[in-house]
């Protein structure tokens, strides 16, 4: 009776001595699984805050370059308007030294123009006295002393030569005989009144003008023609006839 039963307890022994067994098969099972999951979330949270470190140093990178970009805005901006005020500085330096120039230039060709009108003023007195003499002179001087004929001929070729000289140096004789008046060159010193002219021409010439260039030296002194008084003409003529 006792054997029969220790073999009937037997396999429930080995039962017991197998069922710890797969017990701890699936302990170990589910504790691997637990630690692969918490593996994979302690990967993922590494990986996380690894992006979060990253993220952050671009926008801490991004936020100082905006700044430093802020900062350096200032002194580019300065440094613009310093550039655009020396440039026009220096535009206005070139643009006052052009004007200078061109200023220096037309100064100078007047100098070299009219320099000399002082001295052309003078001159034209001794020219007129020569001019005199040449006028006076007998046309036909054949009948003349040698030594008469000799100094009239030297006066008059001094006179061409002297003539020459000064229109090379710009003075011209005014001559208006036979011209409109022109109040620029002439200056009327007496009217003569007549119908054979019209009104306003040059009769007469009491002393010839001289112009350097284009400027007045001296203004011709002239006598001007004017309509004449026919109705005191004919009554002139019909008292005479009475007479």
């Amino acid at each position: 009776m006792t054997d029969q039963k220790t073999t009937n307890d037997e396999p429930a022994e080995n039962q017991t001595a197998e069922n710890p067994t797969a017990d701890g098969q699936t302990t170990d099972g589910q504790t691997t699984e637990t630690s692969a999951q918490d593996q994979a979330g302690s990967d993922k949270a590494a990986t996380d805050g690894a992006m979060d470190d990253i993220l952050n140093d671009v926008l801490a990178a991004a936020g100082a370059e905006t700044k430093g970009e802020a900062e350096a805005q200032g002194p580019l901006t300065a440094m613009i308007a310093e550039r655009d005020q020396l440039k026009d500085q220096l535009l206005r330096a070139l643009a006052d030294t052009e004007n200078m120039r061109r200023r220096s230039e037309r100064e100078a060709a007047n100098v070299r123009k009219y320099g000399h009108t002082p001295f052309a003023r003078d001159l034209v007195g001794a020219i007129d006295n020569l001019a005199r003499v040449v006028e006076s002179a007998p046309e036909n001087l054949d009948q003349a002393d040698e030594t008469v004929k000799s100094l009239i001929t030297g006066i008059q070729l001094s006179w061409t030569e002297l003539q020459s000289v000064i229109e090379k140096h710009g003075i011209k004789r005014v001559e208006p005989l036979g011209e409109k008046f022109d109040y620029n060159l002439h200056q009327a010193m007496f009217e003569v009144p007549t119908n054979d002219q019209p009104s306003g021409m040059v009769l007469e010439v009491v002393q010839h003008g001289y112009v350097l260039h284009d400027r007045l030296l001296r203004p011709a002194m002239v006598g001007v023609s004017k309509p004449g008084d026919a109705a005191g003409t004919n009554g002139n003529d019909q008292t005479k006839t009475d007479e």
